[in-house]
């Protein structure tokens, strides 16, 4: 399966790029592919977030200071 490439400009701050670009070099990939990788991670990460958030959508709300007792009578804190 052919996977299609657009093309874009990111803007980096000077030292991140140089970062990249020895990263790069040091891993014998692009400065391309390895802001692809962080990106998929990245967007990953994001979405595991959201999948968690969503199963746990429907238990209780919990006061914060109910929390805090609870927390002080079991020892915790």
């Amino acid at each position: 399966m052919k996977t299609h490439t657009k093309r874009t400009t990111v803007y980096l701050d000077s030292q991140l790029h140089k970062a990249l670009r020895v990263k790069a070099a040091e891993m014998e990939q692009s400065m391309s592919q390895l802001v692809e990788e962080a990106l998929r991670v990245s967007l990953a990460e994001d979405s595991v977030d959201l999948t968690a958030l969503e199963d746990r959508r429907k238990e209780p709300s919990l006061a914060f200071e109910d929390v805090l007792k609870k927390l002080g009578k079991n020892g915790k804190i």
